[in-house]
């Protein structure tokens, strides 16, 4: 399975989300996913599965639990990926905050300007 394929499903991105911020039980993560997604304890495993399966998770067990944490290779592998387009967003973005920065600057101006001339 290609990685945007894996990373185009919402639950799954939440799930690397969450294991991104601390490595989690599968319980632990059945319990955010299912309250958040109204989808079973199966259905996140299944979930919990092609991510191990893709190379974006890893588990381990701890007695009878299993702990997931985020493999951070395969999200590089994306980061290198995206690296391209940020090349040319980057100069655009910049250009974005530039305008904003100026309107905000003219609408103060602009209000600075009315409160003088309100008597």
């Amino acid at each position: 399975m290609h990685a945007f394929d894996v990373l185009g499903d919402p639950v799954r991105r939440r799930i690397l989300e969450l294991l991104a911020a601390d490595e989690l039980s599968a319980g632990e993560v059945t319990a955010v996913i299912a309250a958040e997604f109204s989808i079973s304890q199966p259905a996140v495993s299944q979930h919990l599965r092609v991510l191990r399966e893709s190379g974006f998770a890893m588990v381990r067990s701890e007695g009878a639990r299993r702990i997931y944490a985020v493999r951070p290779e395969q999200l590089k592998t994306v980061d290198e990926w995206l690296e391209q387009f940020r090349r040319s967003w980057g100069p655009r973005l910049d250009a974005l905050g530039t305008e904003i920065a100026r309107g905000r600057r003219e609408r103060r101006t602009r209000n600075r300007t009315n409160e003088e001339d309100t008597p």
